[in-house]
């Protein structure tokens, strides 16, 4: 088990068995990195902070994921993933 405790919303929970199975398999990959690293995971294509407590990668160029992470805690909430044309940033 890792350092942090990551948590992903019903509608990610919804949304992944939809996503193509290499994003499938991308997402997995980056939930254990969360795990792992943090907020901030090393290695992952636009990694970025979308504010104060949001952050974002690409997991490929049209999916991305969202999560939340407030400072202080061991917790990550995975908020959205899907297609970039619908991030909600």
């Amino acid at each position: 088990m890792g350092k942090f405790r990551v948590l992903v919303s019903k509608k990610v929970s919804k949304a992944l068995p939809k996503l193509p199975s290499d994003v499938q398999d991308r997402f997995d990959r980056l939930y254990r990195d969360l795990e792992e690293q943090g907020p901030m995971p090393a290695g992952w294509p636009n990694l970025s902070k979308l504010g104060k407590n949001e952050y974002h990668c690409h997991l490929k160029y049209h999916w991305v994921a969202c999560w939340r992470y407030e400072n202080g805690t061991l917790l990550i909430e995975v908020y959205y993933v899907g297609s970039r044309e619908a991030a909600p940033y």
